[in-house]
C-alpha cells in the first residue's frame, strides 16, 4: 500500500474528530483550552430546555472566548442525549427539592407545548422546569470538571503526538 492510499482510508474518527482538534493545536489553541471548550460545551449543551442551548453556548463561549465551531457542533451532537436527560433532571430536581413525582414524558410536554397558549403550557410544566434546571445547575459544575480532567492528558498527549510528527 502507497502513502496516497493510506491517507485515503482514514476512519470517519480520524477525518472529523482528530484531524480538527490538531488542526486547532496548530493555530496555537492549547490542549486545556480545548478540554474546557470540550467539557463546558457538553454542560452547555445538556440544558434541560429545548432550544436554548445553541444561544448559551454562543454566550458562555463569547465570554470565555471558546472556538464557537466546537460548541455548535458538541450542541448538535448531543440533542438527543439532552432530551433522555430532561426527565432525568426533572426527577432529580423534584428529588432536591422534595416535589411529588408529576410523571409526565416528553411527547406530552411537547404535546402541549404545541397545543396550548404559553400561560397553560407554563402552568402545567413550570416547577418541572424549576426542579431541570436545579439538577440542572448542581450537576453541570461536577460535568464540567469531571470531563476537563479527563479529556486533558488525552488532548496533550494528541497535541504532543501531532508535534513530535510535524
Amino acid at each position: 500500500m502507497t502513502a496516497p492510499e493510506a491517507i485515503t482510508r482514514r476512519s470517519f474518527w480520524q477525518r472529523r474528530v482528530r484531524d480538527p482538534i490538531i488542526a486547532l493545536f496548530t493555530q496555537g489553541i492549547t490542549p486545556d483550552k480545548v478540554a474546557l471548550t470540550l467539557a463546558v460545551g457538553t454542560a452547555c449543551s445538556l440544558f434541560p430546555f429545548l432550544g436554548f442551548t445553541a444561544l448559551l453556548n454562543l454566550g458562555v463561549g463569547l465570554r470565555l472566548r471558546m472556538n464557537q465551531p466546537i460548541l455548535q457542533t458538541l450542541n448538535q451532537l448531543l440533542g438527543p442525549l439532552q432530551l433522555l436527560l430532561i426527565v432525568a433532571y426533572v426527577r432529580l430536581g423534584e428529588w432536591v427539592w422534595r416535589a411529588q413525582d408529576a410523571r409526565f414524558t416528553i411527547a406530552e410536554m411537547l404535546r402541549v407545548f404545541r397545543e396550548a397558549s404559553p400561560g397553560e403550557f407554563i402552568g402545567r410544566f413550570g416547577w418541572a422546569g424549576v426542579h431541570a434546571f436545579t439538577a440542572w445547575a448542581l450537576t453541570a459544575p461536577l460535568l464540567i470538571a469531571t470531563l476537563y480532567w479527563v479529556l486533558r492528558p488525552a488532548l496533550r498527549r494528541l497535541a504532543s503526538k501531532s508535534a513530535a510528527r510535524a
